[in-house]
């Protein structure tokens, strides 16, 4: 192993090297879900909600409960509630 000016020259293109493989294989996976999307569109299903129900299943039953409720409350200040509550 290289030691330039006290970087270890091989360890450091390792991680250079291993970093560009992840960001290639994320842009894979990012264009593989740009495809189902396409497909769900192409099916009749909203992309754009699709894409705001994956986001609540990422949240656990508090946390989206606590976003429901405060999005209530903002929506009731801006006067644009439902007018059945």
């Amino acid at each position: 192993m290289s030691n330039t000016g006290g970087v270890a020259a091989d360890q450091l293109r390792a991680f250079v090297e291993r970093i560009e493989r992840l960001e290639e294989e994320k842009k894979a996976i990012s264009d593989d879900i740009k495809d189902v999307y396409a497909e769900a569109k192409g099916n009749g299903y909203d992309v754009k909600v699709m894409r705001q129900v994956v986001r609540m299943r990422k949240q656990d039953s508090n946390e989206r409960q606590e976003m429901e409720a405060l999005l209530d409350l903002y929506l009731h200040a801006l006067g644009m509630a439902p007018s059945g509550e």
